[in-house]
């Protein structure tokens, strides 16, 4: 069977994780991600790929093979369920639905860059796939937001429209709803991550024109007959914000409510990902509480700049802000050994001289080459400021730029040059 052109691996994947429809708790119950994952790290160490559990031959071996404590016996079951993923797959391919598997080329790599090993095995969508790869401004907030929240997401999700900047929300009544309809209203685009129910919104009238005129896609990592679950609610949260380049919250409770799990767990966890807290008008507390657990302010309206270059701004200012004042830990000396610990250092600078406060720390990380993810990490800075902060110094011959892969180590004879030449001077 062709499983309706679905790659073998993505056959695979579905066979070892969907619910096709059933009740998760039937046997032989499907893999959970997590136990996927551990099956997929197997596959790696064999030099395997799903589709090769596909093969008659492997799929006899796995009953004398212990994967992690997996049963072997309910891996087989899964993997012998070829009749019910046919019927599935033609099923909702008719509805108009598709499925990418986390192997394949269509697969939104921001996914599986931001979340790793928790990107969604499965996703199940219906609309422009491309959609999902334009990434844009997250919307997110609570279900029971007040007129106010609401007039103001409108006036968000308008300019949006006008300034070409999707949006990706959760389809939940209230501010998500809003955000979704509000700017098919207004000629933009939208991506919405469901956690349930796909194939009744996929047919809903306030969504059809979206999809047809390739304005909206839907999409869910969950079965798409799946009715709604607490759990997968808040586990969507995090694919929302992942297909985004920003995020901005409307209202929020404090500590209780999706809203608030998911703007806290991408705080904590998805650093390349500025969470905005809406604070023009009066505003919940909840969204005081974010911003004092590393969210930033949404830019007032009116803008008098366009929305993406007040965002990258502000950004920026926060950035400057964590090294200008910071203590920043060096290397051991011997001055510092004599004292019993790490030398520290203070710095206290206006935001033009950081540049030049922070570039020794640079330097003296890329004396083995890294990529500006690992040097951002180490330094705790944002990916995008790290990366101007490499351009300036491969363009001002400090630091030598290497391709495939691109990396950065430090340039030892500029450097050697400008020892000599202060040695000469002197």
């Amino acid at each position: 069977m062709d499983y309706h052109l679905l790659s073998p691996n993505t056959q695979a994947i579905l066979l070892l994780c969907a619910s096709f429809g059933q009740n998760r708790q039937t046997e032989p119950k499907p893999l959970t991600l997590s136990e996927y994952n551990t099956v997929a790290t197997w596959l790696l160490e064999e030099h395997l790929n799903p589709a090769d559990l596909l093969n008659s031959t492997l799929k006899n071996r796995l009953s004398q093979i212990t994967i992690n404590k997996l049963d072997s016996q309910r891996l087989i079951a899964l993997l012998e369920r070829g009749v019910m993923l046919s019927l599935a797959v033609e099923k909702w391919t008719n509805q108009g639905l598709w499925i990418l598997g986390r192997g394949d080329a269509d697969y939104p790599q921001c996914l599986k860059q931001r979340l790793k090993h928790n990107a969604p095995a499965i996703l199940y969508g219906i609309g422009k796939r491309e959609l999902l790869s334009q990434a844009g401004l997250a919307i997110v907030g609570s279900r029971e937001v007040d007129q106010e929240g609401l007039n103001y997401t409108e006036r968000v999700v308008q300019i949006c429209a006008e300034q070409g900047i999707n949006v990706i929300s959760g389809g939940a009544r209230g501010v998500d709803q809003a955000s979704m309809l509000g700017i098919l209203a207004a000629g933009g685009n939208a991506v919405g991550v469901l956690a349930d129910s796909l194939t009744k919104a996929a047919v809903a009238s306030k969504y059809r024109a979206g999809i047809k005129e390739g304005r909206l896609t839907l999409v869910s990592a969950y079965d798409p007959d799946a009715s709604f679950s607490a759990g997968n609610a808040m586990g969507r949260n995090k694919y929302i914000y992942a297909l985004a380049d920003y995020a901005l919250v409307i209202s929020s409770a404090v500590g209780k409510g999706g809203t608030w799990a998911g703007a806290t767990e991408v705080l904590r966890k998805v650093q390349d990902v500025p969470v905005f807290v809406r604070m023009q008008g009066t505003v919940p507390e909840g969204n005081q509480k974010l911003l004092e657990k590393g969210g930033i302010v949404f830019p007032e309206i009116p803008w008098n700049k366009p929305l993406r270059t007040l965002l990258d701004a502000a950004i920026a200012e926060v950035e400057e802000s964590k090294v200008d004042g910071e203590v920043i830990e060096s290397e051991k000396s011997s001055a510092g050994d004599d004292l019993g610990g790490d030398k520290t250092i203070y710095i206290n600078l206006p935001a033009k001289d950081i540049y030049e406060a922070v570039l020794p720390f640079i330097l003296n990380q890329l004396e083995q080459p890294q990529d500006a993810k690992s040097l951002a990490e180490s330094l705790q800075v944002r990916k995008g400021q790290m990366e101007d902060w490499l351009k300036r110094a491969v363009q001002e011959g400090k630091v030598i730029k290497q391709k495939n892969p691109v990396m950065y180590v430090v340039n030892k004879e500029f450097n050697l040059l400008a020892l000599l030449e202060k040695d000469d001077s002197g």
